[in-house]
């Protein structure tokens, strides 16, 4: 119990520790709530059907009173009117019962909510050992039940004194009563004493619910070893996680790369920029990003358009500018539409011209880059 309230447990307990301490059966649940609720519910039930249920009291006790000299002496019917009585009996206690029952399980669940917990039922031989007890008894939540115990008797004994200061002059006269009217006034009786009660109940309640709530808090709260260990639980392993991601970032690489035989041309800074571009006419709306890289991956990206026989065209501004304000698989903004369509009708004419037939194109070296769009000069 010392770790219940180690003062090195400084941290709130995390969602993934509550939901641990739920599933091993650790939840708030207070004793006084649940005595509270099934006492008030019987006080309304018998409130509610309090000159009924005493005339079927009364009924049920003339019909076991009177008797017939020659039923006593016959087994087969004494029998038969105990059988019916009894049933009689759980017929009329069935509701109350009933009745307690769900508020009994109401006030448990309205605390810590329903949790079912397997775990629970194994046995734990610990609870057997009298060191542990002794450690509970004399620790500092055994201290606190017992302040709780000795309040609890208190307000109850004040409750039960008002009770029979308020009800002397009926208990006085009771046994004075015929057999109708005493259950008259035992039932009225029944109805104030469980009155008292369920209010002091209710005090009792109203001061246990938040203590349970703090202590089972308390319990569940983390050190900063146990939060670290459990981010690192949650989270993964950082070198795995950096692992994963790396394999992420090769993958995309090799798709980005199995993209640049198929580009259109390939625009270059010329050596520190090199951005791969696609359009297919009917199928896309604009020209599309389909691989961009820098330094090494630049290189490779110009080694694959040579093998392949793409065009690569130098042009550094439109490069940074492509590269900049662009991810692989965008489409090109619409202020470069106009720089891309010039590069693109120079790609189209270098497809045409055949060595030997005219003048071979001349690349376009004057493109309108938007002001904003050509980043990274510093790097050029």
């Amino acid at each position: 119990m010392a770790d219940e309230f180690d003062q090195e447990r400084t941290l709130p307990p995390t969602p993934r520790r509550l939901e641990q301490a739920r599933a091993e059966g650790q939840v708030a649940r207070s004793r006084e709530l649940a005595a509270c609720a099934t006492v008030a519910a019987a006080a309304a039930v018998i409130w509610w059907g309090g000159p009924a249920t005493l005339a079927r009291c009364a009924h049920l006790l003339e019909r076991g009173l009177v008797l017939r000299h020659q039923d006593a002496l016959t087994d087969a019917v004494m029998k038969e009117r105990f059988i019916a009585l009894m049933f009689d009996g759980i017929l009329l206690i069935a509701p109350l019962f009933a009745v307690v029952a769900i508020a009994a399980i109401a006030a448990s669940v309205l605390v810590g909510g329903w949790a079912f917990a397997p775990q629970a039922f194994a046995p734990d031989l610990t609870r057997l050992s009298p060191f542990r007890g002794l450690g509970q008894i004399f620790s500092r939540h055994g201290v606190t039940e017992l302040v709780k115990a000795i309040v609890k008797a208190l307000v109850v004994a004040i409750a039960a004194a008002g009770f029979l200061w308020t009800s002397r002059e009926a208990l006085a006269t009771l046994g004075t009563l015929e057999t109708r009217d005493a259950l008259t006034v035992l039932g009225t009786l029944v109805q104030h004493g469980l009155a008292w009660l369920a209010g002091a109940l209710a005090l009792i309640a109203a001061a246990d619910v938040p203590v349970v709530l703090w202590r089972h808090y308390s319990r569940l709260r983390m050190t900063p070893e146990e939060y670290k260990r459990e981010q690192r639980e949650s989270e993964g392993d950082p070198q795995l996680k950096a692992r994963v991601r790396s394999l992420q970032r090769e993958r995309a690489r090799k798709r980005m790369m199995a993209e640049v035989p198929k580009a259109d041309v390939v625009v270059t800074n010329p050596t520190h920029y090199a951005v791969a571009l696609s359009y297919r006419e009917g199928t896309m709306n604009a020209p599309r990003v389909v691989a961009k890289g820098q330094e090494l991956v630049a290189a490779k990206i110009r080694a694959l358009a040579a093998a392949n026989t793409v065009p690569i065209l130098e042009a550094p501004p439109l490069a940074r500018a492509l590269y900049f304000s662009t991810e692989v698989g965008d489409d090109i903004p619409a202020p470069l539409y106009n720089a891309v369509a010039q590069v693109l009708a120079w790609v189209y004419q270098v497809r045409r011209w055949r060595p030997g037939h005219g003048t071979a194109p001349v690349a376009p070296t004057e493109l309108d880059i938007p002001a904003g769009f050509d980043r990274g000069v510093a790097d050029a």
